[in-house]
């Protein structure tokens, strides 16, 4: 739990981060007027936004199990994604319709090469902590700093294209270029945050692991079976960085309640050396009872009849 406490530090590094570039593109916007700088800066001040939910997230999901989350509060990460696609969203809408508004009344704009300098030192920053942020998420397998780098990623493009735009306007004089180019941006915004809002509400649908562990957890399975002796009911999830398995084991009714526990505890033993940070549950059943067939789907015959 110490290492999910650490991460918060990562946080803190992208709060700091999105204050300082939002800071340079809001200077920039006054010295230009260019509104895909505009652009910019929204974007800017909605990584700050979350980034501080980020925070939020991280220190709760770092929280240990108790009475009332037995299971840990690391899904509390999905949350935080989940919010900050949203605010991207919200973000991309704002970008266009202010994009619509200068396509209808144009206006010149100024001093575009401070503009693209301050700009372009943004970008630089937010790409290092992006990167940062990424190898951290991914080797932490926190769906939080993921999500918050691939932001920051989409605020290097968005503003790679606005600075196109803008030089492509000092190049031709086309003003238009400026406006139009930052629609097209808050079209790519909508994008990442469609992707971060279903991404998010997946891990909050206890979605199955990945396709790969799952063959890798049967395998292990399988290896185990040997006469009398099979599986099944067998349930994975994830949450945040935190990984469920549940499956029933079936042996031999003659067999003793120590050897059933052995082999249990085997099979545990292999899955979690297996798959990093993961929960194994299992459940011992005697083959020859019919019961043990009635729960192979999530509820029995008679509760889904009740029910």
């Amino acid at each position: 739990m110490n290492e999910r406490r650490n991460l918060v530090r990562f946080a803190w590094l992208s709060i700091g981060t999105a204050v300082l570039t939002m800071g340079l593109k809001a200077g920039a916007f006054l010295l230009t007027g260019s509104v895909g700088l505009l652009s910019d800066a929204l974007e800017s001040g909605v990584n700050l936004v979350a980034a501080i939910a980020a925070l939020i997230s991280l220190m709760v999901a770092a929280q240990p199990p108790d009475e009332q989350h037995a299971y840990g509060h690391t899904k509390a990460e999905y949350f935080s994604s989940a919010l900050e696609g949203g605010l991207i969203l919200i973000a991309a809408l704002a970008i266009m319709a202010t994009a619509v508004e200068r396509v209808l009344h144009p206006q010149p704009l100024q001093q575009l090469s401070l503009g693209l300098i301050i700009s372009v030192v943004a970008g630089v920053l937010n790409f290092l902590t992006a990167q940062v942020l990424l190898r951290a998420g991914r080797r932490h397998e926190s769906v939080t700093l993921e999500a918050d780098a691939q932001h920051l990623m989409t605020d290097v493009w968005t503003t790679a294209g606005v600075l196109l735009g803008v030089a492509a306007v000092m190049v031709t004089g086309w003003e238009i270029l400026d406006p139009l180019i930052a629609f097209a941006v808050g079209l790519q915004i909508v994008r990442t945050g469609a992707g971060l809002v279903w991404k998010a509400s997946m891990g909050l649908m206890d979605t199955a692991l990945p396709a790969g562990e799952v063959a890798k957890i049967v395998a292990l399975l399988e290896e185990h079976c040997e006469e009398g002796v099979t599986f099944h009911a067998l349930r994975t999830r994830q949450s945040g960085a935190q990984r469920f398995v549940s499956v029933h084991i079936q042996v031999p009714g003659a067999w003793s309640v120590q050897r059933g526990h052995a082999l249990l505890e085997e099979v545990e033993a292999d899955i979690r050396g297996a798959l990093p940070r993961v929960a194994v549950f299992t459940h011992l059943e005697p083959a020859e009872d019919p019961v043990s067939w009635e729960d192979i789907t999530l509820h029995r015959p008679e509760e889904e009849e009740a029910g």
